[in-house]
């Protein structure tokens, strides 16, 4: 059993023992905290005996398909392959189509998606139909790693498991088990990132975050005015960064204020504030928007110089 995995299994396993097994569920938490792994082990338990996992035939695993027939014949071969961004609509009709049969195995069937995030707005509104009127044995397995963007009515219509991020000192022995080879600069890096999520953390040391976290404390601590330090910035993120490595920065951004704000005054904290929130707001634009990585460097670089002690305003 992984680490903080405890409690999300009592829940489960005493809403398996009651009267009522409830037919849809959200699986809640930071990316990285394995969550995925627990839903896999739940859908096997709900359904029963069977192969493991997604082979079971009673379990249908929902997530972003390869991005073209490229893609796809990586995937197959079992090679690295870039995703689309969404869960399409038609995926969600797809799984739909095969609830009107029973189940193979046994009386229940499983629905996982993950993650539920990265829903179209069509395939929200389709799932909103199966959760409201559940065909008899079938249950869903939400995971989120943002519930906030599921839509309220689904939000409704579920029972909710979180998992607590790891203490810091949990994910460093992880990172020093998993990643001995790490400078301790990219550990400590990561683990300023991570948010109390392993995964992430170890997905961070593969990113090289230690050279972009110190820029990212020099321009909040000194400024940027002529710029310099944001052009380095944007060098380091890269020309051409794939989706991950922007969310990483974004998390590691905002780490980095976050970290500034437990040791700063509260009579000092108005920049610091409106920062964070400023940096929170663009990540979530981010993904929505196709944004040239250069501006979103910059943007960031600029927000992170808006709370220097010289109080550089970001255009935002």
């Amino acid at each position: 059993m992984l680490l903080n995995h405890e409690q999300p299994w009592r829940e489960w396993d005493a809403a398996l023992a009651g009267p009522r097994m409830h037919h849809g569920w959200i699986i809640a938490g930071r990316q990285g905290l394995g969550k995925h792994e627990f839903a896999l082990g739940a859908a096997q338990k709900l359904v029963g005996d069977g192969p493991m996992g997604p082979d079971h035939p009673d379990i249908i695993l929902l997530n972003r398909p390869p991005k073209d027939d490229k893609e796809a014949r990586k995937r197959d071969e079992g090679k690295p392959f870039e995703r689309k961004r969404n869960i399409s609509v038609d995926q969600i009709r797809e799984m739909q189509r095969r609830l009107t049969t029973r189940p193979t195995l046994g009386a229940r069937r499983a629905i996982i998606i993950d993650p539920a995030d990265d829903l179209e707005k069509g395939a929200s509104n389709a799932l909103l139909k199966s959760l409201e009127e559940p065909p008899e044995g079938t249950f869903f397995l939400l995971v989120t790693h943002r519930p906030a963007r599921l839509l309220p009515t689904i939000r409704s219509r579920c029972r909710i498991i979180r998992f607590a991020p790891l203490s810091t000192s949990d994910v460093e022995r992880i990172l020093q088990e998993e990643a001995p080879n790490a400078t301790d600069e990219a550990r400590a890096a990561a683990v300023a990132a991570s948010g109390g999520s392993p995964g992430a953390a170890l997905e961070f040391v593969e990113q090289d975050l230690a050279p972009i976290a110190v820029l990212m404390r020099k321009i909040l601590n000194d400024g940027d005015p002529d710029f310099a330090l944001r052009g380095k910035l944007s060098g380091s993120i890269g020309a051409r960064p794939d989706r991950e490595r922007i969310g990483a920065v974004f998390d590691l951004a905002r780490a980095v204020l976050a970290e500034r704000m437990t040791e700063t005054p509260a009579s000092q904290l108005s920049a610091l504030a409106d920062a964070h929130a400023d940096m929170a707001a663009l990540a979530g634009q981010a993904p929505t928007y196709n944004f040239d990585p250069g501006f979103l460097a910059m943007e960031i670089g600029s927000l992170l110089a808006s709370a220097a002690p010289n109080k550089e305003r970001a255009h935002v």
